[in-house]
């Protein structure tokens, strides 16, 4: 007897599914089992079902029990990839044009803000924008002028300061000045 082609499609009944997914997946984890002891290869399977329980085999020649073949399978996987972005000069050509491609998105979000904190292109905004920019812009005044004023603070006190040392410089050169004088009176 010789079977039919099937459509392969998403099965709607929920208990047929189940019963498919359940018949295929011991096929599925029985092949990667014979691929792995025909072939000696390290064979890894990772099945989640819909109500996301966790199937999976792992076959590994380096792992010594039973329950490191998986992440030992995914780590060499990994170092695999990273050794294979390194030596692909067009994979790293690719990664670094997403960063810049990434870096003018952002740049271009920060000049659209400072466009509008600066009064620039407003008119696409909302009242409700409008009023959190005009919150965020007396809130960056108030700051502002709290710094201006402690400037203004720090400076008026090095002036008195400074005021204080000329004064007491004046003093002394006119207590020199009087005592050279009364010095010459004498002669």
């Amino acid at each position: 007897m010789v079977r039919g082609k099937i459509v392969i499609r998403r099965v709607e009944n929920m208990s047929r599914r189940q019963v498919t997914f359940s018949k295929r997946r011991g096929g599925l984890l029985k092949k990667a089992r014979e691929l792995a002891i025909l072939c000696n290869v390290q064979v890894g399977v990772i099945v989640f079902s819909s109500t996301c329980r966790l199937y999976e085999y792992a076959n590994s020649t380096t792992a010594t029990t039973m329950g490191t073949a998986m992440p030992s399978m995914i780590q060499n996987y990994q170092s695999s990839q990273e050794q294979h972005q390194l030596l692909n000069p067009v994979s790293q050509v690719m990664f670094w044009q997403g960063e810049v491609q990434k870096l003018q998105q952002e740049m271009q979000m920060l000049q659209e803000h400072h466009r509008k904190l600066m009064g620039e292109r407003l008119l696409n905004l909302g009242v409700k924008d409008l009023c959190l920019m005009e919150n965020q812009l007396e809130k960056s005044l108030h700051r502002i002028r709290e710094k201006k004023e402690q400037s203004s603070t720090n400076h008026i006190l090095q002036l008195n300061e400074k005021g204080c040392i000329f004064h007491q410089e004046n003093i002394r050169l006119s207590r020199e000045i009087k005592l050279i004088h009364e010095q010459n009176l004498e002669l």
